[in-house]
């Protein structure tokens, strides 16, 4: 028997098997009408309804549909309500500029914008065929106990399409499939350990990567998410202890924040020997990992992944092999990357670059069959991350191959920051990389040489970036030279440009 996945496979074991459990717990400080808690009867009634509005619409299947916004319940329920009825979910990075924002709605062709009300008056002007505010427009839902038109799965159509930075100035769409996030899901949630008793925190946004997957995997058993709108070290803490919270997912940006948050928290620290943090972006150092058992008492789980791998590709979680090791000596063997996730293939071609093999694999980039043919060669993608495997199997990430920097866990295009800086007036040549930082791990860096009678300052050169891109887009830093090295043939050679600064470390990434 051969019976089709579906993303609402999860949703109907949930209303299923824990119908009257309370299942999400809403930010209280949504700007409007937060949805306080909600049992998995009512998050299932409201996927309903959503999906039946959708019908009233005349959303077909296979149309697409953007949100914009940050955590909510909203957009939670938003990925049954629309990819489990056969639409295609957009979630939006919500720190995009104005201009991003329209082109991802535009390149999706979304029909339907669901827009977060703080976002509501800085994208009045992007629009699309239907337009809705969360939590201000009543019409989102059709009245309750309506019920959808049937869909049949197809587990090889596209679920969601999620953009990412990568190797252009444009972000790319990358198709994720119902069966890409099946696979995914039940694979991260062996990895994982999650059962019903866990209580999930949503500290990662949801738009990235579909959440890593994790409204799906808890959706499915049973588990209770807690949303958190915007990350605040003791807020992570107090909702710890307040809600006996076991796991959450976050960038090492975030783990700097809660260990920020310690030394001014009063009372036993909460989670301790409980809460489980999985970690991916980039590996933050092995004392950072280290403290983290030391003075927080929460396990470390680092993964690695891409957006076009649905994301999960390898997981790294202590092993009882390591239990006699002091948390110094268990950080050194957690930094890595970690080894293939159950029915993920994984290898390093002859230049270095981490290849990956998987039914989590993406389906293409949306409207850009070329980009797929490039990343896509001969059933490997291509990650354009550099690394090595060990004796051990253990993936280790060296370098960036290609032109993305991870600052915070978010990912940015080089090339894309590079093109806003040209079209300063006083920017004569321009390259962006990335350089070492504690606190985001990576953090941009321009270099540029100005025009004879360029005057601007580092100041203004970030300043024009923050007007045109999304903030954490921006250079945090401008060094002016007379010239940069080229080639003969005029090519940047950026690995000889980041060298200097990632002098003494042992990866060119942080």
């Amino acid at each position: 028997m051969n019976v089709a996945f579906s993303v609402r496979d999860f949703l109907d074991r949930a209303e299923t098997v824990y119908a009257d459990r309370v299942g999400v717990v809403d930010e209280p400080d949504q700007p409007a009408s937060p949805l306080g808690e909600l049992t998995w009867r009512e998050v299932a009634d409201l996927a309903r309804r959503q999906a039946a509005r959708l019908d009233e619409l005349g959303i077909a299947p296979g149309d697409r549909v953007a949100v914009v916004s940050q955590n909510s319940a909203r957009l939670l329920t938003s990925f049954f309500g629309v990819a489990g009825w056969g639409r295609v979910l957009v979630p939006v990075n919500f720190r995009l500029s104005r201009d991003e924002v329209a082109y991802i709605v535009e390149h999706s062709g979304a029909r339907v914008l669901f827009v977060d009300p703080e976002l509501d008056e800085a994208l009045a002007d992007v629009t699309a065929e239907h337009r809705f505010v969360l939590g201000r427009d009543e019409e989102l839902y059709a009245p309750p106990g309506a019920e959808p038109k049937a869909w049949e799965p197809d587990e090889s159509a596209t679920a969601t399409i999620n953009y990412t930075s990568g190797t252009t100035a444009r972000p790319k769409g990358v198709q994720i499939t119902h069966r890409n996030i099946w696979t995914n899901t039940v694979v991260s949630g062996l990895h994982m350990g999650l059962s019903d008793r866990d209580v999930y925190l949503h500290t990662l946004p949801m738009f990235h990567a579909n959440g890593w997957t994790m409204p799906f995997i808890c959706t499915g058993l049973g588990v209770k998410q807690v949303v958190l709108r915007k990350v605040d070290g003791p807020e992570i803490l107090r909702r710890v202890r307040d809600h006996g919270v076991s796991l959450m997912c976050a960038a090492p940006a975030v783990i700097n924040a809660v260990l920020d948050a310690l030394p001014a928290w009063e009372g036993e620290v909460p989670g301790r020997d409980r809460v489980r943090v999985v970690v991916a972006g980039a590996p933050p150092p092995t004392k950072t990992i280290a403290r983290m058992e030391r003075e927080l008492g929460w396990e470390f789980i680092q993964i690695y992944g891409l957006t076009e791998t649905s994301p999960l590709m390898t997981v790294n979680r202590t092993r009882h092999e390591w239990d006699d090791l002091s948390p110094e000596e268990r950080a050194a063997k957690l930094v890595r990357a970690g080894a293939p996730v159950i029915g993920m293939r994984v290898r390093v071609d002859r230049e270095g670059e981490v290849l990956a093999r998987g039914n989590h694999v993406l389906d293409g980039y949306w409207e850009q069959p070329e980009a797929s043919a490039d990343a896509l060669v001969d059933g490997w993608f291509h990650t354009g991350d550099g690394g090595s495997l060990d004796d051990e199997g253990y993936v280790t990430i060296s370098d960036r191959k290609k032109d993305v920097i991870i600052t915070g866990g978010e990912n940015v295009s080089s090339i894309e920051v590079e093109d806003c800086l040209f079209s300063h007036p006083d920017v004569a040549e321009v390259a962006v990389i990335g350089v070492p930082s504690e606190k985001w791990g990576e953090t941009i860096k321009a270099l540029v040489v100005r025009t004879p009678d360029g005057a601007a300052d580092e100041a203004e050169l970030i300043a024009w970036c923050k007007q045109r891109l999304a903030g954490y887009k921006a250079p945090t830093s401008v060094e002016f030279r007379d010239a940069l090295d080229r080639t003969a043939t005029g090519k940047l050679q950026k690995f000889k440009l980041r060298a200097p600064y990632w002098e003494g470390r042992d990866r060119a990434v942080n």
